[in-house]
């Protein structure tokens, strides 16, 4: 699996018109609680749906479009943050030592 970098609000507005299941995941890179959250995610995303877009949100790089996502999904931010998000909404909200993939597919079933 891949990562899509998430650097813009057209793509914010992509997700909030997709169909389906969308996976973003907010992640500061001078932070080793997020890294040690993005790394441990990744050993298991194997088992996530292969057509599911997961996008990745460098906080540092695109700090403006973190308050956009917690507009867009009515979610407040958080670092490292996973959402799950369904035809729109945010189904799935998970931080810190949170954020799992196997919490995300049991909402996923």
């Amino acid at each position: 699996m891949n990562w899509i970098p998430l650097e813009s609000a057209d793509q914010l507005n992509e997700i909030k018109q997709h169909q389906g299941h969308s996976l973003i995941f907010k992640h500061s890179t001078r932070c080793s609680i997020s890294m040690m959250a993005k790394r441990r995610f990744e050993l298991d995303w194997e088992d996530l749906p292969e057509d599911m877009p997961l996008y990745f949100l460098d906080l540092i790089k695109h700090r403006e479009l973190s308050g956009l996502v917690a507009q867009l999904f009515q979610v407040h931010h958080e670092s490292p943050q996973l959402l799950l998000i369904k035809d729109g909404e945010c189904v799935l909200d998970q931080s810190h030592g949170a954020i799992s993939v196997e919490e995300a597919l049991s909402v996923l079933s």
